[in-house]
């Protein structure tokens, strides 16, 4: 259990890191695909943090699971096109 854990949390990082990464490079826009990566991201590290008895982390993520499941359902479901 301890290994998926790991992988779970650094899978959330990174889920993070690339929804940051690719809206700042303005491959994509902040809608339907940023939104899921930064709901997989926070999932990722909650499960983590609370595994951890990390409180802080895991009430952290567990808003923003909550603000990116408002988001998604407020997103069209058609993503607008990134310029250029």
């Amino acid at each position: 259990m301890d290994v998926l854990t790991e992988v779970v949390g650094w899978g959330g990082a990174g889920c993070l890191l690339l929804a940051y990464a690719l809206l700042s490079a303005g491959r994509i826009a902040a809608g339907v695909t940023f939104q899921l990566l930064n709901l997989a991201g926070s999932a990722g590290l909650l499960l983590n943090g609370a595994a951890h008895g990390a409180w802080p982390s895991a009430a952290l993520n567990l808003v923003w699971v909550a603000i990116g499941v408002l988001a998604l359902r407020r997103t069209p479901r058609e993503e607008p096109t990134v310029p250029g």
